[in-house]
């Protein structure tokens, strides 16, 4: 009697409806608890990535005043890392740059940073998801003087 058990047992070969609709009820409660966690931090780490990204380019920044004497003037801007502008006036340049691209990078969202020279020295900015001035949430500006270190 127990191995005709055993046999019946082992011959099913699919999961009735009551099992799947547990499996799927289960798996239902499990997303609910973990998706609101998830949500949003993907426009977190994009906006953590912009301060990363503008740490690189203000050394880079920075390398170019030690070795040109000044900084990037603001109508130069970004450009002035990755090329040359003025070769007679920049003899010391770098043959690759200051960056390891052949444009000036480009935030997250494609955007391009903002860059402006200051009489205390430069300021970068990312104008957010929207690529807008002002904003909240994923649209906020985002300032390098501001971002933590």
């Amino acid at each position: 009697m127990l191995q005709f058990r055993l046999k019946k047992y082992r011959s099913r070969k699919a999961f009735t409806l009551m099992e799947l609709m547990i499996v799927i009820i289960i798996l239902g409660l499990l997303a609910s608890l973990i998706m609101p966690n998830l949500i949003g931090k993907g426009e977190q780490a994009k906006q953590k990535l912009v301060c990363v990204q503008m740490k690189t380019i203000a050394e880079s920044i920075k390398m170019f005043k030690i070795e040109q004497g000044n900084y990037p003037s603001t109508e130069l801007g970004l450009e002035a890392l990755v090329q040359n502008p003025d070769s007679n006036k920049y003899t010391n340049y770098p043959k690759g740059g200051y960056l390891d691209s052949k444009n000036p990078p480009k935030d997250p969202w494609k955007n391009n940073y903002i860059y402006a020279l200051s009489d205390t020295g430069f300021e970068l900015v990312s104008l957010g998801a929207d690529g807008k001035e002002g904003g909240i949430d994923e649209n906020k500006d985002i300032i390098f003087s501001q971002c933590s270190e």
